[in-house]
């Protein structure tokens, strides 16, 4: 569950400048790939990456991943962890501990 001080936080952020009108799930969709992209910018010379806009960019996905959950009704923690369970037996620690290659494949 997306904490209710952040999800507060964010919906008056977004009401005080009237960017609700702004916020449908296309447009939500669009700046996460947007900001990951700039996320991702973070790293284009250097595998390190400058912590500070690495941080910034990161805070950006997130803050639109959580106004996409909100606009369209999910709770962030429960639909990670529902993937999560998927994902893990897609995944079963004894084919794929160690290995980045779908288990399948091997």
């Amino acid at each position: 569950m997306l904490d209710d001080a952040v999800a507060q936080k964010l919906r008056a952020f977004s009401e005080e400048r009237d960017w609700d009108q702004f916020h449908t799930a296309e447009n939500l969709a669009k700046s996460i790939s947007i900001e990951a992209a700039e996320l991702l910018e973070c790293f284009q010379w250097s595998s390190d990456g400058d912590p500070q806009a690495v941080k910034e960019e990161l805070a950006d996905v997130l803050t639109y991943c959580y106004f996409l959950a909100m606009k369209v009704g999910l709770e962030p923690d429960q639909i990670v962890l529902e993937k999560l369970a998927v994902t893990a037996q897609k995944y079963p620690v004894e084919k794929s501990r160690g290995s980045s290659v779908k288990y399948d494949q091997l």
